[in-house]
């Protein structure tokens, strides 16, 4: 959270009035989010309709366009220099801070990730932290780079939508011609042997301690490029004050794309191995913060 207060506050001081308007609105925003990872205020209930697509963010942000114009990657040796420094000088020790102090963070199962060290690979987890969701892939895959496949919303803050592909986003494709590059970019990454995180509940669920229901698209990448895949869990356990919590990551795999079976067949099996193991990992969680209760039916 500092690293994005200390960046608002540089892009003010070096900003015109009409960009300082924008970076006020964005810094009541961080503060929102920071409010919503605090365990004290939170809603003993939330109810929801549909598992799939119902959203519990409180990011209001309009998402741009991404085109076969967008570029996935920096092409000059600068922005590659730049991308590199900002990910292991920055990211990585400011969330660190930032999970250690918070959240008491821990990684269980992070040797398993050594079979996968020779090759890129893609790893499933579920989303319940707005903020932490986007600091944790760095940490759980180090040393071998991370990038997050994201909703074009995070590409789209004034400010720092510049910033976060830098540091490893890949926002998903609005176009034909966008679908193909994200697609060659995803090729790219896994070739460069980074390792891909895919959050395929797609939606934020605050807390939530179950998995939800997810589809299978996203498989379609591991097995089309023959690489391993992992899942992990983040579990919630109780801390000696009762308005905290600790978060420990679980992660489980490697799983393989079956080869004996039609891609169809492979994707839905693979699929189906990572939900089950997720579902598995759940049963760790000590502490419910939050009732999720399913909207009766009128």
């Amino acid at each position: 959270m500092s690293n994005l207060l200390c960046g608002l506050l540089l892009l003010f001081y070096f900003s015109g009035p009409a960009k300082k308007k924008i970076l006020v609105r964005q810094y009541k925003f961080v503060v929102k989010l920071y409010c919503m990872g605090k365990i004290k205020g939170l809603p003993d209930v939330i109810e929801y309709e549909d598992e799939l697509n119902d959203e519990f963010s409180i990011a209001e942000i309009k998402a741009k366009t991404i085109d076969e114009k967008y570029r996935y990657h920096p092409k000059t040796i600068f922005g590659r220099f730049f991308s590199t420094f900002l990910y292991r000088f920055f990211a990585l020790p400011l969330s660190w801070f930032y999970l250690k102090i918070k959240f008491h963070h821990k990684i269980k199962g992070k040797k398993l990730l050594k079979k996968g060290k020779k090759t890129g690979y893609f790893i499933y987890g579920n989303h319940t932290q707005i903020i932490g969701d986007a600091f944790m892939p760095c940490h759980i895959s180090h040393p071998k780079r991370s990038s997050v496949i994201v909703h074009p919303n995070n590409v789209s803050m004034p400010g720092f939508g510049k910033i976060i592909p830098y540091l490893g986003a890949i926002p998903l494709p609005d176009t034909i011609g966008a679908r193909e590059n994200f697609t060659n970019e995803i090729a790219r990454r896994i070739k460069k042997k980074n390792a891909i995180f895919i959050y395929p509940e797609a939606h934020l669920w605050p807390y939530y301690t179950h998995i939800r229901p997810f589809k299978d698209t996203s498989f379609t990448y591991p097995v089309s490029l023959k690489v391993p895949v992992y899942c992990f869990v983040n579990t919630y356990k109780r801390r000696k004050n009762p308005n905290k919590v600790q978060i420990i990551t679980r992660i489980r795999g490697p799983f393989y794309p079956d080869a004996s079976l039609s891609s169809k067949d492979a994707i839905k099996k693979l699929r189906d191995e990572v939900y089950n193991s997720m579902v598995e990992l759940t049963e760790f969680n000590e502490v419910e913060l939050i009732e999720y209760r399913k909207k009766a039916s009128s």
